[in-house]
């Protein structure tokens, strides 16, 4: 039970460390001008684009094929379009002048929850494999987390809410860590066919937003040439960290 609980809360610190690093961009994001919030969203798309593309589905593809990995890309397109939907009928989320920053925001912020679960997975699994394995996904977690955290909490700031709030609600994504970490050792391993459905959905679902949400919403902050420069930085970095991986 103890080894159990240890694995649980490591995966939980790494979850709650990489999206609070990302997350005290909120304290800063009143000081940041219109050019500087676009190429810091459009930085983090590249590279979480980077990341969904050439780390995460691959990986999904390898473990349970084509028809999973896609059935879950397409589940998790349709489940951030409903959830997207609900948003835009939302008072509270279309009071104000940047009501699509704050949407965009609180979508990355439920997709990064669903993505960090399977993440968990990854993190319990790779203790149960050897502690140096899970300690080396651990790291590159946390790495990947603290530009999600930047992409949720700018434009959470900036659509509205309080520093405190967008920080909190960046910290709060990643408890699905902990719960992945603690399901991933007490199973052991997990079916590869549902491992791949997990990921493709989390796959799918921060595709549509970056390109959804972030992108646009980046595009009408500001339109020059610096932040399109950005996201092709992200993107190379992302393959970077992938090949390092």
């Amino acid at each position: 039970m103890g080894h159990l609980l240890k694995i649980t809360f490591i995966g939980l610190l790494s979850g709650l460390a990489g999206t609070g690093l990302g997350g005290l961009s909120a304290f800063l994001v009143s000081k940041t001008s219109n050019r500087a919030m676009s190429t810091i969203l459009e930085f983090s798309a590249g590279l979480m684009t980077a990341v969904v593309c050439f780390e995460l589905l691959p990986e999904a593809f390898s473990l349970g094929g084509t028809t999973c990995t896609f059935a879950g890309i397409i589940t998790g397109i349709l489940s951030v379009v409903m959830i997207e939907g609900l948003l835009k009928h939302s008072r509270v989320l279309n009071s104000g002048e940047n009501t699509g920053l704050l949407r965009a925001g609180i979508l990355m912020a439920i997709a990064i929850a669903m993505h960090n679960f399977p993440e968990g997975f990854a993190v319990g699994s790779g203790f149960e494999a050897s502690p140096r394995l899970g300690l080396t996904i651990t790291a590159v977690i946390i790495i990947h987390d603290i530009p999600e955290g930047i992409a949720m909490a700018v434009p959470m700031r900036a659509g509205g809410l309080s520093r405190f709030r967008a920080f909190a609600y960046t910290v709060l994504s990643g408890v699905p860590m902990g719960l992945g970490a603690l399901l991933g050792a007490a199973l052991g391993s997990v079916s590869d066919r549902l491992a791949a459905a997990c990921l493709g959905f989390a796959g799918g679902a921060m595709l549509y937003i970056i390109y959804g949400e972030l992108v646009p919403e980046s595009k009408r902050l500001y339109l020059g040439r610096l932040s399109s420069l950005a996201n092709v930085w992200g993107i190379l970095c992302g393959i970077i960290i992938s090949i390092l991986n």
